[in-house]
């Protein structure tokens, strides 16, 4: 994955410290309610669509263009399902990020799912009962997904 240009500026002056960051997630579904899913490169694991907001990009709009980068399906973003910080990572070469995650129940409005960039491996539909190995992150999106339920997020402490 490549890393966006506007924080590699970020990086020049900031270092390695830890850099909260807005992550947004789009959990896809056809009008036979499969879910869209792509293999990714960097570790070979199928998982739902997601990628990094840009500066003034609204995260519904993040959510689309990323389904539409790594997938070459459009979609409309119709709910927030679930917010939550994400634990730090820090990636071999030192850089320090937390994620902001937002993740958005889309529709598939168009298009055809093929890979269309270097994140994916490969791409494609699926029923939500005949999932390939998900991780943990990637199956709690898609069942907070499927509910109507209001948005998921994590208790606060005195609660």
């Amino acid at each position: 994955m490549a890393t966006p240009d506007f924080i590699r500026e970020i990086r020049a002056t900031a270092g390695h410290q830890l850099l909260l960051l807005p992550g947004v997630t789009a959990v896809v579904f056809d009008d036979q309610g499969r879910v869209l899913l792509n293999q990714r490169s960097d570790t070979g694991r199928w998982s739902v669509i997601g990628g990094i907001a840009e500066p003034g990009e609204e995260p519904a709009a993040t959510a689309e263009r990323e389904v539409y980068e790594e997938t070459a399906v459009r979609c409309v973003a119709e709910r927030v399902v679930l917010t939550q910080a994400l634990k730090p990572v820090r990636y071999a070469n030192g850089d320090h990020c937390q994620y902001l995650d937002l993740t958005f129940r889309c529709r598939a409005t168009g298009g055809e799912a093929r890979v269309n960039d270097d994140e994916s491996l490969e791409v494609g539909w699926f029923p939500v009962d005949t999932l390939p190995p998900l991780s943990e992150f990637s199956l709690f999106r898609i069942k907070q997904s499927l509910t109507d339920g209001p948005t998921w997020f994590a208790p606060t402490a005195g609660a």
